[in-house]
């Protein structure tokens, strides 16, 4: 049998060797060698005591997956639910929009995700406010959930939920290369690594049973106090419980920015009149509700926007404007 000439780089993919002149092929001396479990998965099952310890471990081996599905399901919900914001009529789409985001990750996406966010560290923590990205006549709504710990804790809690990542890993696509099935001393030491690996795994979830437990008992508090008079108030009319106002978000602020599109005259609103305006459309919103005796004392606690006094036959006449149409001129 003759051969043409061939380049070398096929001499080394065929495993036969060929001459740089034609002559007869030289049939290599041994067979291709393949791994050892190779052999072992085309010959007919094991028998016996290696047979029965191989099911065990496809059992463990089962369990584990499973419960890493079930880990992966959980802080799917905690990344997803743990922070929201926006416009409060586009709230039910901007959550959605997160579960629907979350949902393809992988689970070391979100440790990554819930490192820093949920769970976060006191000397890291910069207790910074949710503010909704809307327009300042829009109402909005943002919240954010976190769970805060020490730095050592959190080192140490970051340490092992990357371990756990690892050892997901490590099941799901190196888990024969590390073990092997086919012998009795290989399979043992499998059964005894997916013994340990049942077990971190089941501590890893019950210590996110408990943040999630957390949070449900953060979320259910958070809504029987936006259903309550001081959580209306609160968000409504922007009046904290200790009675701190936070004018930006104030109800009769709102109401004198509407006045003021109303009734203003070259810019400027009589404040007296707006007070009246305002009485009618909504008596709910009174000065004294945010603790100031005059809507003049409104207008100038505020600091939302700008007053000038007028005199008008004889009389002095409070006139304001808001700020912002203040720089637009």
């Amino acid at each position: 049998m003759r051969c043409i000439r061939a380049h070398a780089d096929f001499e080394i993919l065929c495993g036969v060797r060929m001459n740089a002149q034609p002559t007869r092929l030289i049939h290599p001396k041994e067979p291709p060698r393949f791994p050892r479990w190779f052999s072992a998965m085309t010959t007919p099952p094991a028998d016996g005591e290696l047979q029965t310890l191989q099911r065990e471990v496809q059992r463990l081996l089962g369990r584990c997956l499973l419960c890493l599905q079930q880990y992966e399901r959980l802080i799917k919900a905690l990344v997803a639910h743990h922070m929201i914001d926006g416009p409060a009529d586009a709230l039910k789409s901007i959550q959605a929009e997160r579960i629907a985001n979350v949902a393809g990750k992988t689970l070391g996406n979100l440790v990554g995700q819930l490192l820093g966010s949920y769970l976060v560290s006191e000397e890291a923590d910069t207790s910074d406010e949710i503010t909704a990205r809307t327009a300042s006549d829009t109402v909005s709504f943002g919240m954010r959930m976190k769970l805060l710990m020490p730095a050592d804790d959190y080192a140490r809690i970051e340490s092992g939920l990357k371990e756990l990542v690892q050892l997901r890993n490590s099941l799901v696509h190196h888990f024969m290369d590390q073990h092997d099935l086919w012998s009795l001393e290989g399979c043992q030491g499998a059964h005894d690594a997916l013994l340990a690996a049942c077990s971190r795994i089941d501590q890893h979830f019950e210590q996110l049973r408990g943040w999630a437990v957390q949070m449900d008992q953060v979320r259910k508090l958070m809504a029987e106090f936006v259903l309550s008079n001081a959580g209306y108030d609160l968000i409504v009319n922007g009046i904290a419980p200790d009675g701190t106002v936070h004018w930006p978000a104030a109800g009769i602020v709102h109401e004198l920015r509407n006045a003021a599109r109303e009734l203003a005259v070259d810019g400027w609103t009589p404040v007296a009149v707006a007070g009246h305006w305002i009485a009618d459309r909504d008596p709910e919103q009174q000065p004294a509700k945010y603790g100031c005796s005059s809507w003049r004392q409104v207008v100038h606690e505020s600091r939302q926007f700008e007053l000038r006094y007028r005199d008008i036959d004889d009389q002095r006449a409070a006139y304001y404007r808001p700020k912002d149409e203040q720089r637009s001129t």
